[in-house]
């Protein structure tokens, strides 16, 4: 198994790439072109974007100028909380559509739960989904309570949540609702802005098995059964961040990463955040 070739499959039969490259930051035009095609070349097939991200056009670029077919190539996108309702979702979709010049997306999720508009945005999705627009549909930054929100009225389940993941934020909970109702669960901001690459447990399991700490996270990711899409706009690191299926970390380093957990963000906190 590889990057190429590391999937696992939705709710609905979809099949989703283990890694992904996120691209958040990098900037529209030359940079996420860029590192697109890098990534394409190391194999990966999954790119993560947002039209909060404003590089849409970047990457749909760099997708159609790539040799890797369209069909090979997993695209998310995600509508950001000022266009959310029902209708503005549509009309977000439709923009964005048109900057990645995509006509079929693969997933489409809401950016963060905006309170009283994530249920109408959701409707949307359900819409474009079952117009055949969007091939998933899922949700980031839901936490236990939205996702039960959701629930209550619904008609298709999120297919994916994506939510800051790493060892000193390991969301039980929240991963444990995901596993119970199906819902894939995938990692943002999986290296901790590298801060946790100092961390003595992490330098000690990378060395014992000769690879880097970003490595470690990764794969840490990966054994938990979770999506991950590091962001990185250098090409060997990108490279470095597709090289963990070639080792598997044992019971007990999981549960010493584990055991990281401070219920650290980077990110805001979905239950109060004002962005």
């Amino acid at each position: 198994m590889n990057v190429k070739t590391a999937y696992t499959t939705l709710a609905n039969g979809v099949k989703m790439p283990w890694l992904g490259l996120g691209v958040y930051k990098a900037e529209d035009g030359t940079e996420v072109e860029k590192a697109i095609h890098s990534a394409l070349e190391a194999g990966y097939r999954s790119i993560d974007t947002a039209s909060f991200y404003f590089n849409e056009e970047g990457v749909g670029k760099a997708i159609k100028e790539s040799n890797v077919p369209r069909e090979e190539i997993f695209v998310t996108t995600k509508v950001w909380n000022d266009d959310q309702g029902y209708e503005e979702t549509l009309a977000a979709f439709d923009k964005s559509m048109s900057k990645l010049g995509l006509d079929v997306l693969d997933l489409y999720l809401v950016h963060w739960p905006v309170a009283d508009k994530f249920k109408e945005t959701w409707r949307a999705l359900e819409t474009l989904y079952k117009a055949g627009k969007v091939r998933a549909i899922g949700v980031s930054n839901f936490n236990v309570s939205h996702l039960e929100e959701l629930m209550e009225t619904a008609e298709i389940k999120p297919m994916v949540n994506q939510i800051e993941f790493h060892p000193y934020l390991t969301q039980d909970k929240v991963r444990a609702y995901c596993r119970e109702n199906k819902i894939q669960v995938e990692a943002w901001r999986p290296l901790t802005k590298g801060d946790i690459f100092t961390n003595l447990t992490v330098k000690q399991i990378a060395e014992a098995h000769g690879k880097t700490p970003a490595q470690v996270l990764l794969r840490w990711n990966i054994e938990h059964q979770v999506v991950t899409i590091p962001k990185s706009v250098t090409p060997q690191r990108i490279v470095e961040n597709s090289l963990i299926f070639d080792f598997e970390l044992s019971v007990d380093e999981i549960r010493q990463l584990d055991q990281l957990n401070q219920d650290k963000r980077y990110g805001p906190d979905p239950d109060t955040f004002e962005l």
